[in-house]
């Protein structure tokens, strides 16, 4: 993913806001680069793991998509590296061929983003992010 320091500050930002629970969201790509971030309340309002509303999931991917961009999903982790953990993994079976961003916040260290592939087997490949601007 390739995403303007604006952008990813924004994300950053939201993390920071729902801390010590974790943020979730997504991110609008064009051929890899990000144009565009989405917050969503997490549900669970827990620091383990997020829960997005599908009523507003559903239409924002179809917006996305219907656009001929791809979408990202985000999250942070609030006490731990952003590195998928093993409820990441299980929750990505349901969402094959999405890019995970993990912001990492852990122990009040300047934010750190990360992002992944998780194959449905759960196999997980950093693909990296790079900063633009």
């Amino acid at each position: 993913m390739i995403i303007a320091s604006a952008l990813l500050e924004q994300v950053f930002a939201h993390a920071r806001r729902e801390a010590p629970n974790e943020c979730c969201g997504l991110v609008a790509l064009e051929d890899g680069h990000a144009v565009a971030t989405y917050e969503f309340e997490n549900l669970a309002a827990s620091p383990l793991r997020f829960e997005v509303d599908g009523a507003k999931l559903a239409p924002l991917l179809l917006e996305i998509e219907d656009a001929g961009r791809q979408a990202a999903i985000y999250h942070s982790h609030t006490r731990s590296e952003p590195y998928p953990s093993q409820t990441d993994v299980n929750f990505a079976r349901w969402w094959p061929g999405y890019e995970w961003l993990i912001v990492g916040l852990a122990s009040g260290a300047e934010a750190l983003a990360r992002s992944f592939m998780i194959s449905e087997g759960g196999v997980i490949e950093e693909v990296g992010v790079e900063v633009d601007g």
